[in-house]
This record gives structure tokens, C-alpha cells and sequence, in this order.
């Protein structure tokens, strides 16, 4: 290694066609300092990565790795010297053991790219099992011959680590690694991270998530509209400096909710209960309350969220919608009595992403636009989708874009207006910000509150504490299937909600 840096890009551009999408960026990386890349979605994170990674070619500028200069890297040249990417689908080949997952990257490289048609099977063995080690996994016989595809999530980041580890990596980048971990694989994830930085590899992370920024320490890389606004100890900025430099304006940390829930109650949960998932669940909802529910991931929060969405059947118990007691036996059900329900993942269960922005916010209503002959009024369906991407705050003037084209955080605010166009009494938002950037929880929590205002009721099932802090009158906490605490989102802190989580909430008392 020089003298220098192990890696500078220096006066980086980077057009497609005639958006430009990084402009003049400068940035310097040394082996064993952690780097959190923040901005805001759209602001050229991605395609930052994929330059240094070798996906992207820039477009002017040069990159300096190990004090040679380069005009572009391959995908060879960025693994070949130490260069690994965990992306935020992990980029794992789920049909293959853990064993080939971890250890044929480095047969890649030594063979310039090509696998020799005789495997070195031996050395992929060997290979596999340090890296396991390494990052925490006892390398029995049966995790390294299962197939990853049948691995639980946090396992087969950690499998993706290990890849890294494997390739005698000196700089790993971690495309939001945290974004569906609960609390305690997050901290499992960090002390990882101390362990790389030990090894003297660099770690980069794309990330939203500033509280486990602040945790892991190190450099922060802010980025805005294509360019590196600032680079220096993440130490030395405050939040509220962070968010100001990501999106140029300043933003409310404080609790949004102000407002007080109505008199009307619009949702009562009595003794429900679902099979393993839930058990003897009870609680109600006023008009215009927003009511958080957490707990880790195994608690029974998700499969609540899904019951009131008409995807999970009660095995006892009911739910009562206005006072009426209702089955919610399909989403069909659901909707049909005023409930809204924001999955999670919107990639894959929310979104048509091919489809434009239009055609996402009437789905729901296309009955409603029908004229004479069946035919769907595209006047009325225009004026529509226009109001809700109004209320939303849409970064758009085009509706007929396709969802596929806008930012993660466009794509989630089309998600949550379409149900404003069945004007629900409920709804219920499952993870309302994963994977969004800070300027776009923003305007989704003001959106939010604004719908609070208007009388419905708003559930937010979420492992972002702050998040529901900041947003909710009640806090719900489950653990192991059922209802254990509820706090006054206005009094507690996440302290003493985690504590409860764990179902330590009696000792905190």
C-alpha cells in the first residue's frame, strides 16, 4: 500500500443521458475507519458505490487506489483489490450452500474473473469455515451445506460478511445493512463492524439510520443533489446539522404529534388471538389517534398488523370497526370496512413499479371510475391521483411517471396516499419509513399527523423507536405473541420501551 490513502476519487461526474448525477465529487477512504454515506434518496449514493464497486464507469474525474490512478475500475479490478459489496438484497445466491456463497468469490479472483471447471473443494471448505469464524458463526457441517435461501435473514448477512472476509476484503460496503434487523441483531451487526475495523478494513455504510451512525463512530460522507457537501468526524456533527446539510433546509426533530385524539372510537381488539403468532390481544383506537405497536420481530406485532389487514386469521376473539363487530376474513373484508393497510416491503408486496404514478393511486377506486360501458373515467381517475400526490407532497409534477423511476421515499408516499383515495376510517402502516431518507420521513410524518387531524385512525407497527416517539399517543409493546406494556409516547423514552421488548419492563420499574 502508498504512502496515501487506500482510495481517493477525485473530481468524480457521472451523467446518464441528461441527468447528472454526481457532479465534481471528492472523497478520500483509509483501511480500518468506518464511513456512513448520508443523503437524502436520489442524491447519488447508489451510483457512487457502483463506480467504486466497478458497476459505473465515471463519467470525468479519477479514481486513486493504492496511489494508482485510474480513469475507471471493473468489477475485477475493484474485488481484486479488496473491494466487496453487501447490497441490500445481499446479493446472495440462494439455490447454493453457504459453503459456495462464501468462498467461490475468491476462486473468482484468482482466476481473473472465470471459475476453472474443477472447483477446489478443499480450499472452498477451508476458506468458508475461517471466514464463519469470523464473523460469529460456529462453522458446523450443517450450516455450511444448508442452502442460503433457507437461512433466516440476519444469518445470511452475516453469510454476505463472511463473503467479504473470505476475499481478504479492505474495504466492505453495506447497502442499509440494519434496514429489516431488530434492535438485537443491529447490536450483533455493530460489534462485527468493531472487529472489521480491527482487522484494518475500511467498512462504508449507506445508511439512514443516524443513531447507529453516531454509535459505530468514525467519518461521515454527506452527499446532496450529486455532490459531497462535507466530510469529517460524524462526532463533530449534530442531528440537526446532519439533516440541514442532506437536504438543505432545516428539519423538526422534535415530536410531531400535537394533536388529541376524538371521542369516536373507530377500533376495539377483543381477547384476539392467532393461533401461534398472537394470543388474547386488546386494545382500541380512537378517531384521529396514532397508536405505535413494537416489539422484536418474533413478538406477534407484524402478524396484528396483518390480521387487521384481513391477512391472518383469528382462531378467537373479534374486532369491532365503529362499534360493529366485523370479520376480517380477506383484505377484501378489511377494505370494504374503511381499513388501509401499508405493507412493509413495498417492493414486493406493495407497489406496481412498472406502472405509473397514476395508476397506482386509483387502484383501489377503479370501480368507482367507471362509467357507462364499464369504462374507467381517466378525467376523474387524473383529478384524483393529482389531489393525492397533492397531499402527499409528491416531488413529481408528472403523474404518469413510472413508480420505478421515483426515490425510495416518492415510491412510499405513493404507497400511503393510494389509501386516502378509499378515505379510510383505519389505517395501518407497517414499517411507514423503512429505507426512506431523512427529508422524506419528514414529509411523510407531517403527512401522518395531517390524517390524524382528518379523524382517521392511524396504527404504526415499526422497530424505529424515535419513530414512534416522535409521532405516536400510545405506545403497545408485545413480546412472545402478547400485549405486555403500554406507555404514553409522550413520557417514555427507548429505554425503558426496549426494556419491555425484552420483557425486562417489570425490573425497569
Amino acid at each position: 500500500m502508498s504512502d496515501g490513502h487506500f482510495l481517493e476519487l477525485r473530481g468524480i461526474h457521472k451523467r446518464f443521458g441528461g441527468v447528472h448525477a454526481l457532479r465534481g465529487v471528492d472523497v478520500t477512504i483509509d483501511t480500518g475507519v468506518a464511513y456512513h454515506l448520508l443523503g437524502e434518496n436520489g442524491c447519488g449514493k447508489s451510483t457512487f458505490i457502483k463506480i467504486i464497486s466497478g458497476a459505473h464507469a465515471p463519467s470525468e474525474g479519477e479514481i486513486v487506489l493504492d496511489g494508482q490512478a485510474h480513469s475507471e475500475l471493473s468489477p475485477i479490478q475493484s474485488l481484486e483489490a479488496g473491494i466487496e459489496t453487501v447490497y441490500q438484497d445481499l446479493s446472495l445466491l440462494p439455490n447454493l450452500s453457504v459453503v459456495e456463497n462464501v468462498a467461490l468469490g475468491d476462486q473468482l479472483v484468482s482466476g481473473n474473473g472465470r471459475l476453472m471447471r474443477l472447483l477446489n473443494r478443499r480450499r472452498l471448505r477451508e476458506t468458508a469455515r475461517e471466514a464463519i469464524r469470523n464473523v460469529g458463526l460456529e462453522p458446523t457441517a450443517k450450516l455450511l451445506g444448508t442452502m442460503v435461501g433457507d437461512l433466516p435473514l440476519a444469518i445470511r448477512q452475516r453469510v454476505a460478511i463472511a463473503r467479504a472476509i473470505a476475499a481478504d476484503a479492505r474495504l466492505v460496503i453495506m447497502d442499509e445493512p440494519t434496514t429489516s434487523l431488530t434492535r438485537h441483531e443491529v447490536d450483533a451487526l455493530i460489534e462485527l463492524v468493531g472487529k472489521l475495523l480491527e482487522r484494518d478494513v475500511a467498512v462504508l455504510f449507506v445508511t439512514h439510520k443516524l443513531e447507529e451512525c453516531y454509535r459505530i463512530g468514525g467519518q461521515a460522507i454527506i452527499f446532496r443533489d450529486g455532490e459531497c457537501i462535507s466530510q469529517g468526524p460524524i462526532a463533530d456533527y449534530s442531528r440537526a446539522e446532519l439533516s440541514h446539510l442532506m437536504t438543505g433546509r432545516e428539519l423538526d426533530t422534535m415530536r410531531y404529534r400535537k394533536g388529541t385524539p376524538q371521542a369516536e372510537e373507530v377500533l376495539r381488539v377483543e381477547g384476539a388471538s392467532s393461533g401461534a403468532a398472537f394470543e388474547d390481544v386488546a386494545f382500541s383506537l380512537k378517531a384521529g389517534e396514532v397508536l405505535g405497536i413494537t416489539g422484536l420481530s418474533d413478538s406477534g406485532r407484524n402478524e396484528v398488523a396483518l390480521a387487521l389487514a384481513g391477512h391472518q386469521p383469528l382462531s378467537s376473539g373479534h374486532f369491532e370497526i365503529s362499534g360493529a363487530r366485523v370479520n376480517l376474513d380477506s383484505p377484501a373484508d378489511a377494505i370494504a370496512r374503511g381499513i388501509g393497510y401499508v405493507p412493509e416491503d413495498r417492493l414486493s408486496e406493495g407497489l406496481f413499479l412498472q406502472k405509473s404514478i397514476y395508476q397506482n393511486e386509483v387502484t383501489l377506486i377503479l370501480d368507482r371510475l367507471r362509467g357507462r360501458g364499464g369504462i374507467v373515467d381517466k378525467r376523474k381517475g387524473r383529478e384524483a391521483a393529482s389531489k393525492i400526490s397533492e397531499a402527499m407532497n409528491l416531488n413529481t409534477g408528472n403523474i404518469d411517471l413510472p413508480v420505478s423511476a421515483l426515490s425510495g421515499g416518492n415510491q412510499q408516499r405513493v404507497l400511503i396516499g393510494r389509501w386516502l383515495s378509499i378515505e379510510p376510517k383505519l389505517l395501518v402502516l407497517h414499517g411507514p419509513t423503512v429505507g426512506v431518507d431523512v427529508g422524506s420521513k419528514d414529509t411523510i410524518y407531517r403527512a401522518i399527523q395531517a390524517m390524524a387531524e382528518r379523524g382517521i385512525g392511524l396504527i404504526i407497527v415499526s422497530d424505529d423507536l424515535p419513530e414512534l416517539l416522535q409521532n405516536c399517543d400510545r405506545i403497545l409493546v408485545m413480546n412472545r405473541g402478547r400485549l405486555v406494556d403500554e406507555l404514553d409516547a409522550a413520557t417514555t423514552d427507548e429505554n425503558r420501551i426496549y426494556q419491555s421488548m425484552l420483557g425486562s419492563a417489570n425490573e425497569a420499574a
